[in-house]
């Protein structure tokens, strides 16, 4: 493709991504629930069980996403907003003991999730499973713990890969290092612990964030995906260049969320908690 094409094809995309970001937008407002808080579940629907009993509520109203989804979301989004203002454009991976850290968060997740989806088998078909020992009892409270490490790992680990794909200039120190860390760590503790007060002045803009720190995962993945696409890695200098690989990553996330929203829904029939499970 020849210089005169490749102007011509950027000079299309600025004109149609815009567009399909808003016929996409459109789609997934008109499809989702009424309502600001329907919308969020929407987002959640998309990625998460939404089984009542594993969730946080605001009086009787379910938020977004459950328990543990709750925590591993809310905790992705404002660990990235926090690593943009606090690192900038650095790219190196953290050091290795900190990567130790984020193993442990990662076995914990990955051993309470399947000591809770083991618990939900045995409550939801009886029988034979009755039999299998649980490690423990699960509750919201290790749910949202273990989700927000998660969370935490999966951003951490992803900012400075995100800054190696973009950047035509990087910053070669580590995006966290223990202090930065440590500092990351004890705000998701707070928050933590600010959720399980079980105030709707918290829930409600952890509902938000969750739902957004969904949705902003998603968009950084399809960016990343579209920019590796048009062969754009390492040609961007500075944040308002991104507007176009972030708008089509919004896209295509709307788009995804939308496919999954109808075909759960096509299934199940709710937009709450797959039917059975509880």
């Amino acid at each position: 493709m020849n210089s005169i094409q490749t102007s011509r094809f950027q000079t299309i995309l600025k004109w149609f991504v815009p567009l399909a970001a808003v016929l996409a937008f459109a789609a997934w407002m008109y499809i989702s629930p009424e309502g600001a808080l329907g919308k969020l579940d929407a987002v959640g629907y998309a990625v998460c069980h939404r089984i009542d009993a594993r969730s946080f509520h605001i009086d009787d109203r379910q938020l977004p996403l459950c328990a543990r989804c709750t925590g591993e979301f809310y905790a992705a989004g404002i660990a990235l907003v926090f690593q943009g203002f606090a690192s900038r454009k650095r790219s190196k991976l953290p050091s290795r003991g900190i990567i130790a850290v984020l193993v442990f968060f990662f076995l914990a997740f990955g051993i309470d999730g399947s000591n809770s989806y083991l618990y939900l088998l045995k409550q939801s078909t009886p029988g034979a499973l009755d039999q299998i020992p649980n490690l423990y009892v699960p509750n919201n409270i290790l749910r949202l713990f273990t989700g927000s490490g998660m969370g935490l790992a999966l951003a951490i680990v992803l900012y400075p890969i995100v800054n190696q794909t973009l950047w035509r200039d990087m910053d070669g120190r580590p995006a966290l290092e223990w202090k930065t860390f440590g500092a990351l760590i004890g705000l998701t503790i707070l928050v933590n612990l600010l959720i399980l007060i079980d105030s709707p002045i918290v829930l409600y803009p952890i509902a938000y964030v969750s739902a957004l720190g969904t949705l902003s995962l998603l968009v950084i993945v399809f960016a990343i995906l579209w920019i590796m696409i048009m062969k754009q890695d390492n040609t961007f200098e500075h944040p308002k260049q991104l507007w176009l690989p972030i708008l089509a990553g919004l896209t295509l996330a709307l788009l995804m969320i939308l496919g999954i929203d109808l075909f759960r829904l096509q299934l199940t029939g709710t937009w709450s908690g797959f039917p059975g499970l509880g």
